[in-house]
């Protein structure tokens, strides 16, 4: 008998419906998961896993949050769809207008692509200008404009782009190197006057967490007003994680505009973008960018991402918990590489980390990144899944951590990762 993910290679290519899914570089099968509870998920032959990829990083509350399961009930019995204005959109956009900084008015959509392709959309509106900035490394969904030198899945998977994507929806994509200030100097010297807007991760999570430094996110933004480009930060994986208010309140730099999806939607799609009101306004029906979605504000997400942000608002002991056991988990990682002699490094910012199977001792960018001993990185993920410690299946993604979790679960992956044999 062929198990549920052998046949599901019969009607979905590879088994998955999203790449990464299918664990091929780390030569194990996947579990097939049936059911989530708070920092545990449990497969369909009933091993259970302390979970530390929190369906991508979207349930920083854990798994099944009664608040949220509760809202998306009482929601789902009188509304699931309507392609019509609700109240529950309005709650959810007067929120985060009025708890996060820079945001005078949002977009809803319904994932991080639509989110990140719409902010480029509405720059080059904005400015009258064609080209996009990007960052080697940096993964801002499968727009087809933003898989050049992308992350995540495309580094796991080695392919520079992807098949399908004509030259001619990138020829106005230009990459950058993250943390280097000289480069992005020469980028907008040579292209400035046509550069509609700077997209990037504040604090990278698709070639393993980098966070930008800040000498070089301020002479980016100064670049921008320089050439009147607008600054966009990507904060699909850090919002509400690293802070409440995201990576832009660990910076003194402030965006133009930001886009939102993962922990936004309390574990069901849901993205969006927002910023000054003057730039958002030139969003249809008001202005002359069109963008339009049919489950955009779905009246059950808004409720889950509601209770969602509402919840992490109202509970700031959150964050201090998730840096305590952040901080547990980097330093107990590191203690044990170093008495095991595994060349490790980690980088982290408060919820969210990435071990590095690398010789280098600090990871700044993609080509620092790329240095990583993958096929060391298979072993170890195969070691930690068998000990029952669920870990992203590829060495350019983050591990994170959800409130649910408790020191004892630090305690079990370390004692996990002790038993790893180089």
């Amino acid at each position: 008998m062929l198990s549920i993910f052998e046949e599901s290679k019969k009607y979905m290519p590879g088994g998955v419906n999203s790449p990464v899914r299918a664990f091929k570089d780390v030569n194990v099968e996947p579990p097939v998961i049936k059911r989530g509870e708070g920092a545990y998920i449990f497969d369909e032959d009933g091993n259970k896993y302390i979970d530390f990829v929190g369906a991508w990083g979207p349930m920083i509350l854990g798994h099944c949050d009664e608040d949220v399961v509760k809202a998306i009930k009482e929601n789902c019995e009188s509304a699931i769809a309507f392609g019509a204005p609700t109240e529950l959109e309005l709650k959810l956009a007067k929120h985060m207008c009025s708890t996060l900084d820079n945001i005078e008015m949002i977009r809803m959509v319904n994932s991080g692509t639509e989110a990140t392709m719409s902010a480029v959309r509405l720059a080059r509106g904005y400015t009258g200008k064609s080209k996009i900035i990007k960052f080697a490394g940096c993964y801002h969904g499968h727009f087809d404009g933003f898989l050049v030198s992308a992350g995540s899945g495309v580094m796991t998977e080695g392919i520079p782009g992807s098949a399908g994507v004509p030259k001619e929806s990138i020829q106005n994509t230009l990459i950058a190197n993250y943390n280097d200030i000289e480069n992005i100097r020469e980028v907008f010297k040579k292209y400035g006057s046509d550069v509609a807007g700077v997209i990037i991760e504040p604090v990278a999570g698709n070639m393993g967490v980098i966070p930008a430094e800040e000498e070089f996110l301020e002479v980016l933004s100064r670049l921008c007003k320089q050439y009147g480009s607008l600054l966009i930060f990507d904060e699909v994986m850090s919002g509400f994680r690293v802070a409440y208010k995201g990576a832009q309140s660990l910076y003194k730099v402030k965006p133009d505009l930001v886009t939102y999806a993962k922990i936004m939607g309390g574990g069901l799609p849901c993205g969006a973008y927002g910023g000054r009101r003057e730039i958002m306004e030139m969003l249809s029906p008001l202005g002359p960018v069109y963008q339009a979605g049919t489950m955009s504000g779905n009246p059950v997400v808004m409720a889950a991402g509601l209770a969602t942000l509402t919840k992490l608002y109202n509970n700031p002991k959150y964050y201090e918990h998730l840096e305590v056991l952040g901080e547990k988990l980097e330093k107990g990682v590191l203690h044990i590489s170093k008495e095991k002699g595994i060349p490790i490094t980690v980088n982290r910012r408060g919820a969210m980390l990435t071990i590095f199977f690398t010789e280098l001792e600090k990871v700044r960018n993609y080509e620092d990144a790329k240095t990583c001993n993958t096929k060391l990185f298979a072993r170890f993920f195969e070691h930690m899944l068998k000990g029952g410690i669920n870990i992203a299946p590829s060495q350019f993604e983050a591990l994170f951590i959800n409130v649910k979790h408790s020191e004892e679960d630090i305690e079990s992956f370390l004692q996990v990762m002790r038993e790893f044999q180089i």
